[in-house]
């Protein structure tokens, strides 16, 4: 009984999905309105979340709780990516896809393959017969969704206030905790999923355990595709040849937050290995600025300075 319920509530959520982002995906096509687009993947999360729970109906205290930080997430993130596009014009992501209707429907399938994937924990756990009391996992789970949050949105907000500086033009951000992590808002987004996870993991029982499928495709999704590598292609295209801001890529860890004073002394298979520190992300590089090895002496002076 329990294994057809689930099959239900996965089918209702990715025909919800794929209802929702079709609507707006018309939108875009017609009108070449792309300001809607991320608010349309965020709320997404939240619809998903607060059926699930509705249709379910059990209200127990872990799927209440579950669902209410998908929903805060969710609310926080579609309306400041949503204020911030309104802000600033046009979304360059879509500058090749407006005249594209095939790279435009790929687009939002994707988007559409994003939400219904990372939803999953929540999803089951909305949809599962199993009411476990609230076990250790749980509580590292909100805490580990608590940081995350906390992470994410002051990165957002720490780098919208930087830009909104008319003094800031034409620089990169490195305040606050752009100080210790290039990307510190994905990092903030994949660590309280990961949260979203282990909190979903005591009512978990055989194949269930493949939404962990939603968190590593989140994962793959920042690492490799559509998060930090655009960023930093754009990065690098833009300042590139200066010297200030090859120091501060040399120095900052590119996901996981850590002193600048420390990160730069590891050595670069332990920044691969462990801290998402990948060739691809120095593609877009002038050349001589690749070799990471070593730190001249003139080069450690100027690190002093900087941030």
């Amino acid at each position: 009984m329990g294994t057809v319920l689930d099959s239900h509530f996965l089918a209702l959520t990715a025909i919800v999905t794929v209802a929702y982002q079709s609507f707006f995906f018309i939108i875009t096509a017609l009108l070449r309105f792309d300001k809607v687009t991320d608010f349309a993947g965020s709320t997404n999360f939240v619809i998903l979340a607060i059926l699930t729970l509705v249709v379910k109906g059990s209200w127990h205290f872990r799927q209440v709780v579950l669902s209410l930080l998908v929903v805060i997430w969710g609310i926080r993130l579609g309306l400041f990516l949503l204020m911030r596009i309104l802000q600033w014009g046009e979304d360059r992501r879509f500058d090749e896809m407006r005249a594209n209707l095939g790279k435009l429907v790929v687009f939002w399938i994707f988007q559409a393959v994003w939400v219904w994937t990372v939803s999953l924990p929540v999803t089951v756990v909305n949809s599962s017969n199993k009411t476990p009391s609230l076990q250790a996992a749980d509580f590292i789970g909100w805490i580990m969704w608590s940081v995350g949050f906390l992470v994410e949105a002051t990165g957002d907000q720490q780098k919208l206030v930087f830009k909104n500086s008319p003094n800031n033009r034409g620089k990169w951000c490195n305040v606050g905790l752009w100080k210790y992590t290039r990307h510190p808002n994905y990092f903030g987004e994949i660590f309280l999923w990961w949260g979203v996870f282990v909190a979903s993991t005591p009512v978990l029982d055989g194949a269930e355990w493949l939404v962990i499928f939603g968190p590593i495709f989140l994962t793959l999704l920042l690492l490799f595709i559509s998060g930090i590598p655009m960023l930093e292609v754009s990065a690098d295209k833009k300042f590139g040849n200066v010297d200030e801001y090859r120091l501060y890529k040399r120095t900052t860890s590119p996901l996981v937050p850590l002193p600048p004073v420390l990160y730069k002394n590891l050595p670069l298979w332990f920044k691969a290995a462990f801290l998402f520190e990948f060739p691809l992300y120095s593609r877009n590089l002038p050349q001589e600025a690749l070799n990471w090895c070593r730190t001249s002496p003139a080069e450690k002076s100027d690190e002093l300075k900087i941030g």
